[in-house]
């Protein structure tokens, strides 16, 4: 079984209430249960890895949910969590960069993540200098910077999360890792393309069940983009099993599926020197 990271799970969907606009997509947009919003305890969570071989987690927390689950579960396995962390307030950022800053320093992050379309009203595409404070900070950091790309499930605007956006921003910052995350539908090809032109960007195809990927995607990640594509399930949004399942069937050559289910996910995020 190949091994796996998964860059992108959540803990704490069934802790807190959901607005309106994630139950829409929850029935609507992906026709899901219960299990949608479930938050699994740490024996659970950890028994679903082993089965589905799942040897790390990057687990969503924000700033200001001191020991949430995400937290804890990190603290009580780091051989197998770490954190992804949001919350940050671009609108007032100085406090916030001095927060983010301190729990780096006290956590064991990966990256810090970003929605355009899910703050501000999707008013503030990533080329807007309302944020730079946070590529500032991510550079000083040297912390990976995820960012949704793609138009959104919700009903809420999509315009913001146009990966062209992002041209601007690794051009101006090029020391800044920097991965678009939840795909980037319908715009792929220009995802793509932004990818073999810049060094620093990656793609995660959190949320995206493998045999939806597009053809074009699977190409590139085949060729050119060997080292691009990291793997994350979006649980419990998406099965671990589901996801696994059905990337271990695409016909993809053993180093590629390698790569993007775990080496990729090792370097970018976990041995920043490999991936320069």
């Amino acid at each position: 079984m190949t091994r796996a990271i998964d860059c992108l799970v959540n803990v704490d969907l069934g802790d807190i209430k959901q607005p309106e606009y994630m139950v829409r997509v929850k029935e609507d947009y992906f026709k899901a249960g219960d299990s949608f919003f479930h938050s699994p305890e740490l024996p659970e969570l950890l028994d679903d890895m082993d089965k589905n071989g799942v040897a790390r987690a990057i687990l969503l927390t924000r700033l200001g949910k001191d020991a949430d689950r995400a937290q804890r579960y990190a603290a009580a396995r780091p051989d197998r969590f770490s954190l992804g962390v949001g919350g940050v307030d671009l609108l007032r950022p100085m406090p916030s960069l001095r927060k983010l800053e301190a729990f780096v320093r006290s956590n064991p992050v990966s990256y810090t993540v970003v929605g355009p379309s899910f703050w501000g009203d999707g008013m503030y595409p990533p080329s807007d200098a309302v944020y730079y404070p946070l590529y500032t900070k991510c550079c000083e950091l040297d912390l990976p910077l995820c960012l949704n790309t793609g138009i959104p499930g919700p009903p809420i605007p999509g315009e913001a999360q146009h990966p062209m956006h992002l041209d601007r921003v690794c051009v101006r910052f090029p020391e800044l890792r920097l991965c678009m995350i939840h795909g980037a539908d319908p715009w792929w090809d220009v995802a793509i393309r932004l990818m073999l032109k810049y060094k620093n960007l990656r793609l995660l195809t959190s949320a995206w069940s493998p045999k939806r990927l597009p053809q074009s995607l699977l190409h590139y990640m085949s060729t050119r983009g060997k080292d691009r594509i990291l793997f994350a399930s979006d649980y419990p949004v998406l099965s671990f099993q589901r996801c696994l399942d059905e990337a271990r069937k695409l016909d993809l050559a053993p180093e590629v599926l390698e790569g993007w289910l775990h080496g990729n996910a090792e370097a970018f995020f976990f041995n920043p020197e490999k991936s320069a």
